[in-house]
């Protein structure tokens, strides 16, 4: 749904409200013509065609860690280059992987099962892999897949089951055959047992089977034979919840959940064999503007907020806000939780606390393996694992607790490279601890207690490898599998850590990369600074290596600065709630002051600074640019929300209220405008160089708020760069020569309008 954007001031004449129709031919004509303006001003000028280039062999290096994911023995992974830019789909063994890495190439014995490319040039469309769920049990486990394809990145995807003997899609019933499918929608088909012969489908069922965000709002589940019309129907969320989800866990369990806005849900257990309604009572439900639940569900009673995982026998359930149980026990905000799931939902609240926040340390994630349980967890933004192990099966009693010992793993990788930060600086945060990023994920959750590895850091490329817990959980041999080979050098380049202080005096970090500059007679001076940040859905920002921005920005004697901010998840839900809604100023004030610290400190100057931000974080930084632009010298805005004045009838935006609020309540409205772009923007007001990215396929964040932006600028006379690739989805590009295109584009803007 889309409606004409709010009036501007009275001074300002509306935009057009064309602008809206995403393929519409005046929309598509202008959108044409400014992207025309911007490949006449870059495309065939000095030195950018040698840095998309140089990006372009970065994303399509044969060399680069082939990533893969265990499935009944074999690991599958799908992988792009440049001869296979939609990309292919792909499987080997565990001995030919660990065979495969060579010194300088990739010589894995691959069996190759779908090609992408192939796919399109068959069927006319170009198909963007959203992944496969391989059958794992059963007679025909290892031999079907539910492969998920979108057309030009888009969210909407449809789904077909493969066979994976055959290489081949299996038939569905208009061509005779009894394959599974899911039309094009927002919604899912996953496998619902063991033998394959049934799936959990949320499509798009007609009127009133979407929910305001356009996400299916019932579940249903098809024998194999079925058409979606027969199938049983398991859940229908309300008529103004955000969907309905289902899955099946590891060990064979049954969930349905919906979430009624974007930070709460609602979650059951349904039994094997549990009554279900019939596919006649689809429409009945469908018409109730309440939710609908099986009969034979069970309701898991924990707070609307939390969010609940089943890991064997046991519950883990994260809280996003303080829960006093009814037998007056309070657990705080972030805390992780157990308990065995047949007590619970027999109405025992005996629950084992697994973690607790401090004012420093949040949990970012877990996975589950056969007996242990690994947290990753967020110390001043830094990761950390911890392996806990249950006493028993039911999780009672005390769990061990391991921190691993990933020794030569991290290797090099704790150093920060260049000269020493200088200790006296008052802004340093924790100067000296390792600044390296550290990840676990189970190999097989219900097989062993194997993990897949990885470490990198801001300079250091990432090295994967696979070790063991044993049976106290500890961490035993770890089997380094390949390590990326550096794309930029890195040699003299200083990682930081600093804090700044925001406008209410909360301490905000950020990470500064760089080498330091020095002036002909080596004292320090101000160096073109591209600052990144992101600020919201409890989304935390922490280190990585940085292969493009390596060879974009750091090479060329730039600095590079990730922000904290409030609204994202780097000190768990009290950090991410402390901006949402009406204190969403707060987001803004952070990366303001981190800006600030930067000039404070000599980092860089406000006309050599630039911010960088996608999706939420385009909103951040064209908040900014129009309420902040004596700061910056420069603003690269990606697949932005701008208009907040009707986010919320755009596309999925109804599904994000929770997170900035109703503008459609007069009261909401009030703060929502002090943070909406395009009602910001002022005749007569001077604003810095600003380059719009977006997708006309973008069906998450509608390229209207882009759109309308470039077109208000433009008519105010300011200095604005537009591009809209023609597909990608929210993530801008949909393959490697879209997205080295769309990133040169963004660091030679940068690079040009901070005068480097």
């Amino acid at each position: 749904m889309t409606t004409a954007p709010v009036p501007p001031p009275s001074n300002l004449e509306p935009v057009p409200d064309w602008l809206d129709e995403i393929e519409g031919e005046r929309a598509l004509a202008w959108v044409a013509q400014r992207n025309a303006a911007t490949r006449a001003a870059y495309d065939n000028t000095p030195g950018f065609a040698e840095l998309r280039a140089d990006i372009q062999a970065i994303l399509d290096a044969p060399d680069r860690i082939p990533r893969a994911g265990q499935a009944v023995g074999a690991l599958y992974n799908f992988w792009t280059d440049a001869a296979h830019p939609r990309g292919l789909w792909r499987r080997t063994t565990w001995e030919a992987y660990r065979a495969g890495a060579t010194a300088g190439s990739e010589q894995t014995d691959w069996e190759e099962l779908l090609d992408l490319d192939a796919l399109g040039a068959a069927e006319d469309t170009a198909w963007v892999w959203h992944g496969a769920a391989v059958l794992r049990t059963g007679p025909r486990a290892g031999r079907r897949a539910l492969i998920t394809l979108s057309a030009g990145g888009a969210d909407t995807d449809v789904t077909r089951e493969f066979d994976l003997e055959s290489r081949h899609f299996v038939p569905t019933d208009p061509d005779g055959g009894t394959g599974f499918h899911r039309d094009a929608s927002k919604g899912f088909l996953t496998w619902a047992d063991d033998d394959g012969e049934a799936v959990m489908l949320a499509d798009d069922f007609g009127p009133g089977s979407l929910s305001p965000a356009g996400y299916p709002r019932q579940v249903r589940r098809l024998r194999r034979g079925q058409s979606p019309q027969e199938g049983e129907v398991l859940l229908t969320a309300g008529a103004d919840d955000d969907g309905a989800w289902a899955y099946r866990d590891p060990w064979g369990r049954t969930w349905l959940l919906t979430h009624p806005d974007f930070y709460t849900e609602e979650l059951w257990l349904l039994p094997d064999g549990a009554p279900t309604l019939a596919a006649a009572d689809a429409e009945r439900c469908l018409a109730d503007a309440q939710t609908v639940v099986a009969p034979g569900a069970l309701h898991v009673d924990v707070p609307a907020s939390a969010a609940v995982t089943p890991a064997w026998d046991l519950l883990l359930i994260e809280l996003r806000e303080d829960w006093e149980t009814t037998a007056g026990c309070i657990y705080p905000a972030g805390s992780l939780l157990a308990a065995p799931i047949d007590a619970f939902l027999d109405g025992s609240r005996e629950l084992t606390v697994l973690f607790t926040p401090t004012p420093t340390t949040s949990l970012s994630g877990f996975t589950i393996t056969a007996h242990h349980l690994v947290l990753t967890l967020l110390d001043d933004c830094v990761t950390t694992l911890e392996v806990l192990t249950p006493a028993g099966p039911d999780g009672t009693g005390p769990w061990r607790r391991h921190r691993p010992d990933l020794g030569a793993l991290l290797g090099a990788a704790t150093a920060t490279g260049g000269e020493p930060a200088d200790p006296a600086d008052p802004t340093l945060l924790r100067p000296g601890r390792a600044l390296v990023d550290v990840s676990a994920s189970a190999v097989d959750p219900r097989e062993d207690d194997r993990l897949w590895l990885t470490v990198s850091s801001f300079t250091r490329p990432t090295a994967l490898a696979v070790g063991e817990l044993d049976g106290v959980g500890k961490l035993g041999a770890v089997e380094v599998l390949r390590e990326a080979p550096a794309r930029f050098d890195a040699s003299g380049i200083v990682v930081t850590q600093h804090v700044a202080v925001s406008d209410d005096g909360t301490r905000v970090p950020y990470f500064q990369i760089g080498r330091p500059a020095r002036d002909d007679a080596g004292a320090s001076r101000p160096a073109p600074t591209l600052l990144y940040g992101y600020g919201g859905f409890e989304i935390p920002l922490g280190i990585g290596y940085l292969p493009v921005t390596g060879r974009a920005w750091l090479e060329r004697g730039g600095t590079y600065v990730v922000a904290n901010t409030r609204g994202g998840g780097e000190y768990g839900p009290a950090w991410h709630r402390a901006g949402l809604k009406r204190n969403r100023h707060r987001v803004y004030e952070d990366f303001a002051a981190v800006a600030r610290a930067l000039v404070e400190r000599g980092v860089t100057m406000p006309a050599q600074l630039a911010v960088r931000g996608g999706s939420n974080g385009g909103l951040l930084v064209g908040v900014m640019l129009t309420r902040y632009p004596q700061l910056v010298g420069a603003v690269v805005c990606e697949v932005p929300l701008l208009d907040m004045r009707r986010y919320h009838r755009l596309l999925a935006g109804a599904s994000w209220e929770a997170e900035y609020g109703n503008p459609d309540d007069p009261e909401q409205w009030e703060f929502i405008r002090e943070f909406s772009p395009f009602h910001l923007l002022q005749p007569g007001r001077s604003y810095p160089p600003a380059l719009l990215v977006t997708s006309t396929r973008d069906d998450r964040v509608h390229p209207a708020h882009a759109r309308t932006m470039a077109y208000r600028m433009l008519e105010l006379g300011q200095d604005v760069t537009y591009f809209e690739n023609n597909e990608g989805g929210h993530g801008r590009a949909a393959t490697n020569a879209q997205r080295a295109y769309m990133q040169a584009l963004e660091y030679e803007f940068a690079w040009r309008a901070l005068g480097g």
